[in-house]
C-alpha cells in the first residue's frame, strides 16, 4: 500500500478554465481558482473529470492542462488526474504522463458508449493502472455516464493484477447501487453524490470527490468533516438547484460571482446559459449565499 501518497478528505471535481468559446485554456485563471480551493480548506482537486469536461479535450490538451493544475496547486493541494478516455491507448497515454506532470493519483472511468464486458473492463483498467504505476490508481464508477457498472469481480481481479489500485470514486445512485462498492476491505472509497456523503462515510468511505465543491467548497468540506443527514440533504438540494442549468457553465458562473476570474466558456457541444437561465442562476446564488 502507498499510504503516504493516498488521497483523503474533500476534493473538488474542478471546472476547467477556458477562453474563446471553449477553444483554449485560460492559463491565467488556474492560479486564482486553486487559490480559492486552498482558502476553502479543500484537500485536493480532480482535474478533467466530468465536471471538468475532460473527455472533450485531446490527449495533448489534457497533458498541458494537467500541468496548469499542478503548477497552480503548488503542492498545497493534491491533484488527481482523471485519465479516462474513449480508447485504451489514449487512457494509457494520459495515465503514463500523469506522474511526470506531478499528479498525486490517477482516476479512470470506464470508456463510454460501448458496453464493455468483464474481460474488456479488466483489460482496460489493468493497462491504465500499470501505465501510471507506482502512482495510486482509482477506478471512477459512474454507470450513468459510462453506460454500465464496473463488475465487482473485475475489481477483485484488478487488485490481484495491479498493486497500485488503491480505491474508487463512486458516483452511482440510488444507495442500492452505491453500497456494494463499500465492501472491499483495503480500498479507499470517495463519495461522488453529495446526497450520499453521510451514509457513505458511515459505511466506510474516507471522503468525497464532489462537483458541487468546485463552486461551494466550504459547504461540501464542512459536511465531509462532520457528516450528517441534514448536511447531506442540504447539499443535495443545492446540487439539484444548480443542475437545472447547464452544469459546467453554471459552476463557472457561480465561481465568477464569488470573485474568481473564471469565464463561463465551455467546450462544445456543452453550452453556456441563456440570458434567462443566467438570471435564474443569479437569483439562486443570491438565495444560496443568503442562507449559507
Amino acid at each position: 500500500m502507498l499510504n503516504d501518497a493516498l488521497l483523503h478528505g474533500t476534493l473538488a471535481a474542478s471546472v476547467t478554465p477556458l477562453l474563446r468559446g471553449g477553444g483554449d485554456f485560460d492559463d491565467d485563471a488556474f492560479g486564482p481558482l486553486l487559490d480559492r480551493y486552498v482558502a476553502a480548506g479543500l484537500d485536493g482537486v480532480l482535474a478533467f473529470g466530468t465536471n471538468g469536461e475532460g473527455v472533450l479535450f485531446s490527449v495533448a490538451e489534457r497533458k498541458r492542462g494537467l500541468r496548469l493544475f499542478v503548477e497552480a496547486a503548488a503542492s498545497r493541494l493534491d491533484v488527481a488526474a482523471h485519465c479516462g478516455a474513449q480508447t485504451t491507448a489514449d487512457t494509457v497515454a494520459l495515465a503514463a504522463d500523469a506522474g511526470e506532470a506531478g499528479a498525486r493519483a490517477v482516476a479512470v472511468i470506464g470508456p463510454p458508449y460501448f458496453v464493455l464486458d468483464e474481460t474488456a473492463q479488466l483489460a482496460h483498467f489493468v493497462a491504465a493502472a500499470h501505465a501510471c504505476a507506482p502512482l495510486p490508481f482509482y477506478v471512477y464508477e459512474f454507470s450513468k455516464t459510462s453506460g454500465y457498472p464496473i463488475a465487482l469481480d473485475v475489481l477483485c481481479r484488478l487488485r490481484e493484477q495491479a498493486a497500485n489500485f488503491v480505491g474508487m470514486k463512486v458516483s452511482d445512485a440510488p444507495w442500492e447501487a452505491f453500497e456494494p462498492y463499500l465492501g472491499f476491505e483495503g480500498l479507499d472509497v470517495f463519495v461522488g453524490p453529495e446526497a450520499r456523503i453521510d451514509r457513505g462515510v458511515a459505511g466506510g468511505a474516507i471522503g468525497a470527490v464532489s462537483a458541487l465543491a468546485s463552486a461551494f467548497p466550504e459547504r461540501v468540506a464542512a459536511v465531509v468533516r462532520a457528516p450528517t443527514a441534514e448536511g447531506a440533504d442540504a447539499l443535495a438540494t443545492l446540487r439539484a438547484a444548480v443542475e437545472r442549468f447547464p452544469r459546467q457553465a453554471a459552476m463557472k458562473r457561480i465561481l465568477a460571482a464569488q470573485g474568481v476570474p473564471v469565464f463561463p466558456d465551455v467546450r462544445a457541444p456543452l453550452r453556456d446559459l441563456s440570458a434567462g437561465e443566467a438570471q435564474g442562476l443569479s437569483e439562486l446564488l443570491g438565495s444560496a449565499l443568503a442562507t449559507g
